[in-house]
């Protein structure tokens, strides 16, 4: 029976189409803002005939000819032949053996997103499951069942088979899963939602936990968190480059165009919009510094080389959003060796994660510069030496208060952690299914792990933020930019200026709430307009 889809209420966003190509964005609407999903009906009709292929196989019986995931075992067993009555609890073993994950439960949106992409999958019609199994996902998404799912246990090929196979339990009416905010029996959170477990039948056992989606549904709402990141590294790189009285001059756009990479012209170009008609680069415009340190002087060009890796990881992400990754493949109307009923299954490696693992790690380095130049600009901030007219450590009282000393250590520590973090996992390979699966990607470390350096960077930035802050404090009666104006008005309504010393970890966590929630970039483009 085909499970009702959701329809858009006044006011309420419409259903995102799965089948259709969709882009990182749409995956973090729904993983994290709740956005219905709906099947296209093309999607159906191509799921369907599919399925009519596989069923064609499953038809003949013992008589079909061998077809790996159908009649088969799997992996090291793949030459086993499976006997035509035990075709169904075969994909049921397959599920519950493979349910072996271990280590914290990702979150809900990590979750939902996982649900996103699996759907996402056999709607593009090559996997051969049949339209009740995708109906099924998307009505987890839209009614708010989320399987529980350790975070660990994948080494990316055969893709990720213990987290999506987690995912899968949920469907058969096993495992746990959240609803409503309380973790239960999967059964009953199907039942307290109005849906029910189905039974998977030929192939779709295989089908669902073969692919990618967990690495990619980490790595894709990382990646969105990163490219965020950058504009926010460019806005705390302006309130320092103010508190520190330095010069907007290196971001000339000449100087731009003759090293024309496309990040570096749009850090530079958020700099320019962030730092325009400031008193407080006026007041110095005569001064005689040369030069500014590199942590400000080349923001566009350090920030900028991570604009353009996030933004490389990125589209490899959106075309693995959008293809088929599960084994093997059905393709319709091509007939030809190990065709059946006028389709081909074809056994592949399409579920190999290197292409996501060497994205994500690469991305995981890119960002985590963000914050290994953001712990320079507030050592510029805080040391005597180099902050010229700023109060040792922006203590009100510099001995009897320590002011911002250990926020830079705090800064320092983390992006210690994130050069131990950004050791690429895809470097790495441990053969397993007794040699079968002789070479695989990791690249659910990397997606983790990538993750973990975004948290870190956010922190760093926060710190920052809150550092530069207090040294525009002490800039007054001059007055900064506009931009910098906007974005010290946002910090300085969740955190008051330092008048004697407190625990700063509430500041930096609330610092880091104004970054994750978007206020920040927002409460700056409403003074300067919108920023790359």
């Amino acid at each position: 029976m085909t499970l009702s889809t959701p329809h858009a209420s006044a006011g309420s966003p419409s259903p995102l189409l799965l089948g259709r190509p969709l882009s990182l964005a749409d995956l973090e609407d729904v993983a994290r803002r709740g956005r219905p999903v709906a099947i296209c009906a093309e999607a159906r009709e191509r799921a369907a005939a599919s399925r009519r292929a596989i069923d064609a196989i499953a038809a003949a019986g013992d008589a079909a000819p061998a077809v790996y995931g159908i009649n088969t075992g799997f992996g090291a067993l793949a030459e086993t032949r499976i006997a035509d009555h035990d075709i169904r609890a075969l994909q049921r073993n397959l599920v519950r053996s493979h349910a072996c994950g271990v280590g914290p439960d990702l979150g809900d949106a990590e979750v939902r997103a996982m649900i996103v992409l699996r759907a996402q999958v056999i709607a593009l019609g090559h996997s051969g499951v049949r339209t009740e199994v995708l109906d099924l996902l998307a009505e987890l998404l839209n009614r708010g069942v989320c399987p529980r799912i350790p975070a660990q246990g994948s080494v990316g090929a055969s893709g990720d088979l213990a987290p999506l196979a987690h995912l899968a339990l949920a469907l058969i009416g096993e495992g746990e899963a959240r609803f409503e905010g309380q973790l239960m029996p999967s059964a009953v959170a199907l039942g307290k939602a109005g849906l029910a477990p189905i039974e998977l039948a030929a192939k779709e056992g295989l089908a669902l936990i073969n692919g990618t989606q967990y690495m990619t549904a980490l790595g894709a709402l990382a990646l969105r968190d990163a490219a965020a990141l950058c504009t926010v590294a460019d806005i705390a790189g302006a309130v320092s480059l103010e508190a520190l009285m330095g010069s907007k001059r290196p971001f000339d756009e000449r100087l731009m165009r003759v090293r024309p990479h496309p990040g570096q012209a749009g850090t530079a170009g958020n700099l320019r919009a962030l730092l325009g008609g400031s008193e407080i680069m006026q007041s110095h415009a005569d001064c005689p510094r040369v030069q500014d340190a590199y942590s400000l002087r080349c923001m566009p060009q350090v920030h900028g080389a991570t604009r353009d890796a996030i933004a490389w990881a990125a589209e490899v992400l959106t075309r693995e959003v959008n293809s088929v990754t599960d084994n093997p493949t059905v393709f319709l109307g091509t007939g030809g060796e190990g065709g059946e009923g006028g389709a081909e299954l074809i056994s592949g490696g399409n579920f190999h994660g290197q292409p996501v693992a060497l994205a994500l790690d690469l991305a995981a380095m890119a960002a985590a510069e963000l914050a290994n130049i953001s712990e320079r600009r507030v050592e510029q901030l805080v040391n005597p030496a180099l902050s010229t007219g700023l109060t040792p450590f922006l203590a009100p009282r510099s001995g009897l208060h320590s002011g911002f000393m250990i926020a830079q250590v705090a800064s320092a520590s983390l992006v210690s952690e994130n050069k131990v973090l950004c050791h690429p996992a895809s470097v790495d390979s441990i053969p397993s299914s007794a040699g079968r699966e002789d070479h695989v990607s990791m690249g659910s470390i990397s997606a983790r792990k990538l993750a973990q350096v975004i948290e870190n960077v956010r922190s760093s930035l926060a710190i920052e933020l809150i550092t530069a802050a207090q040294g525009v404090d002490q800039r007054r009666p001059l007055r900064p930019s506009a931009g910098v104006a906007a974005a010290h008005a946002a910090i300085r309504r969740v955190v008051p200026e330092l008048a004697e010393d407190r625990p700063l970890y509430r500041d930096i966590a609330a610092t880091a709430e104004l970054i994750r929630g978007g206020a920040l970039i927002g409460a700056v483009e409403e003074a300067v307009g919108a920023l790359n």
